[in-house]
């Protein structure tokens, strides 16, 4: 066991404003919850070019844009189950969304194409979150309606070529997920069991990838959520229900803890700022996005090489 990490303050960035807060009304994924009506559940930051920062909300299928000020801007609104977001190299918006698969939208026209929505000939359970590698490989987590008692969700790799790789499954509802630097390993929260795993992407002789295990959380109403990698290798680790982010070393040792400032619904992270020391964090159960100055810059994303 290791002595609690250092504390690192949070404070408020924006809040989602009033006018696109919803009040009274269900969807259908709120309906599937069981949460009754949501204002929002703020999820996936990601950062463009221009320094603004893309979110989702999943509870009623919108993508927002916020300005390095803070104001938001509504992109995007469909019938949908947004979640995961991450920019391409040339801009696009690509969106794991839990009901239609890997999506993508043009930035400019918000225009929306489907990306993968089956596999194997077979429609995907229901995609959570995603992350490109430095050459442009896009990874991702299927958890569907997984759990503990009925294990079977997947992780997947969309190759540049098209190509479609099953990388993992019987998984209890994998989760975030993020890449190493060196991109030889995947991280993978599975948030039911409160672990997060490693992956490595070189298969072995029979042609599988090995994982194992490589944190384990405790406490909280959830479990580990969205993830984030600085440049020496350290994690960010959202723990769902628990208002924190945990950060590891590339070892697994905890070196610090970001309380929120705010509720204890965080969800997920990203770095940014003009140096990516800043780390910006979706807290849903206040509709906020809370920050955090770090020492170590966030990894370059592929958005931005």
């Amino acid at each position: 066991m290791f002595a609690a990490p250092p504390g690192i303050r949070t404070e408020i960035f924006s809040r989602l404003p009033d006018q696109y807060r919803v009040v009274g009304r269900e969807s259908a994924w709120t309906r599937a919850r069981g949460s009754g009506p949501l204002h929002s559940f703020l999820e996936g930051p990601s950062f463009d070019r221009d320094g603004n920062l893309y979110c989702v909300d999943l509870a009623h299928g919108r993508l927002f844009r916020i300005s390095s000020d803070g104001a938001w801007q509504l992109f995007a609104a469909y019938e949908g189950q947004p979640n995961g977001l991450k920019i391409h190299r040339d801009g696009r918006i690509f969106v794991a969304d839990g009901q239609h698969g890997i999506l993508s939208f043009d930035p400019a026209t918000g225009q929306r194409e489907t990306v993968l929505d089956a596999f194997a000939g077979e429609k995907l359970f229901g995609p959570n979150d995603l992350v490109f590698a430095d050459n442009g490989d896009l990874y991702f987590t299927d958890p569907g309606h997984s759990s503990l008692g009925n294990p079977v969700g997947r992780v997947f790799r969309i190759r540049t070529t098209g190509e479609v790789d099953l990388l993992m499954d019987r998984l209890p509802y994998p989760n975030g997920v993020v890449l190493t630097p060196a991109q030889d390993a995947l991280y993978v929260a599975l948030t039911h069991s409160l672990q997060v795993v490693r992956l490595g992407l070189q298969p072995d002789v029979t042609g599988r990838y090995r994982w194992r295990g490589f944190l384990q959380l405790s406490g909280g109403l959830s479990g580990p959520d969205g993830m984030a990698v600085d440049e020496q290798g350290n994690l960010a680790v959202v723990h769902a229900g628990f208002g924190t982010v945990w950060q590891f070393s590339a070892l697994g040792e905890p070196i610090g803890r970001l309380r929120s400032c705010a509720g204890i619904r965080t969800t997920n992270v990203a770095y940014g700022g003009a140096d990516r020391r800043t780390l910006f964090i979706t807290e849903c159960e206040h509709g906020v996005i809370l920050m955090a100055r770090l020492e170590v810059p966030g990894r370059r994303m592929y958005s931005h090489l």
